[in-house]
């Protein structure tokens, strides 16, 4: 009987994809793709003729979308290609914490205290217009189990 309540489970997400397939000559410039096991947006895509026995070839060139490295990829344009599911949502920015984590709230009110200010200059963009008393929204960008902000604006409705 104590071996019943000593058992401990692990918790799993639902198992859903992050992906989708979709065939390479039905991509578009700024759509997403993956390349290189990464999510980026498309900047850039040219297609070659086919050649003596074959397919045709689309090359895609795309930016990670959380950090902005250049990726390269060429494949026949009959082949399925892996797209990303995106999720972009506007938060509210309430408060910066002392050890470097944002609390944003949703349009429902819901709070979060799980992400870092960003790395880059729009790091330091939202840190001195967030000291500087401006109310801001923040988009979060969120794809394959990573979330990272990649834009602030100033909320106008807010600051009247």
């Amino acid at each position: 009987m104590a071996d019943i309540e000593d058992t401990h489970f692990d918790t799993g997400d639902s198992g859903a994809s992050t992906t989708y397939p979709m065939q390479c000559s039905a991509l578009r410039k700024n759509g997403f793709v993956m390349l290189k096991a990464r999510p980026c947006k498309i900047v850039d895509m040219s297609t070659s003729k086919t050649g003596k026995h074959g397919h045709a070839k689309v090359h895609l060139v795309g930016l990670d979308i959380f950090s902005g490295k250049k990726y390269e990829d060429i494949c026949p344009s009959t082949h399925n290609m892996d797209v990303p599911f995106v999720k972009r949502e506007d938060y509210q920015l309430t408060d910066i914490s002392d050890d470097g984590y944002l609390c944003l709230m949703s349009d429902n009110g819901d709070l979060r205290e799980d992400l870092k200010i960003p790395e880059a200059e729009i790091g330091q963009q939202l840190k001195s217009e967030y000291d500087a008393g401006k109310e801001l929204l923040c988009t979060v960008l969120k794809s394959c189990g990573e979330e990272c902000v990649i834009a602030i604006k100033t909320n106008t409705a807010l600051d009247k």
